[in-house]
């Protein structure tokens, strides 16, 4: 599926409130453009029996107090390693989602500091393979959704009975 057609999908599944169709419809540009710097429309996210995505605790090797939580997103079922339990943990199962409704949902994971998308390509003539691994950060995400928000709400066209 493509970027337009994922996108389209986000704003009539939305909440039919009135209000969260437009929203979606607003941050569109930016999930767009996030998603188009990655190299699949689609990934595998490793889910729970209850759908709750698996979250990843990642702690800095200097500083090990320090920590962020990660959930990671695979380009195919090949690329998930054994140790995340995909196909030998009954409870763990790869799901494979759009691109922009991981990132839609990233918005509001709190709990969750980054997607971590992993892309493995094989280069079939070697037989060797390149793992690139993409982090977008919730932060960031949320930064950028805002200013696409004031910037629409600042260009929105000045009513003629104002005064």
């Amino acid at each position: 599926m493509n970027l337009e057609a994922q996108i389209q999908l986000l704003i009539e599944n939305a909440p039919k409130d009135g209000r969260t169709p437009k929203l979606v419809a607003a941050i569109a540009p930016a999930l767009s453009a996030i998603a188009q710097q990655l190299s699949h429309s689609n990934y595998y996210v490793l889910q729970n029996l209850d759908q709750e995505w698996v979250v990843t605790t990642l702690s800095n090797r200097g500083n090990p107090q320090q920590q962020k939580r990660v959930v990671y997103a695979f380009s195919t079922l090949q690329d998930i390693p054994t140790s995340y339990g995909a196909g030998l943990d009954p409870q763990v199962i790869a799901t494979p989602m759009p691109v922009t409704h991981i990132l839609f949902q990233l918005m509001a994971l709190e709990p969750v500091d980054s997607i971590v998308f992993v892309d493995t390509n094989v280069i079939r003539s070697t037989s060797t393979s390149d793992t690139n691994e993409i982090e977008i950060r919730r932060a960031d995400l949320q930064n950028i959704i805002k200013q696409i928000l004031h910037q629409k709400r600042n260009s929105a066209p000045v009513p003629p009975d104002i005064a």
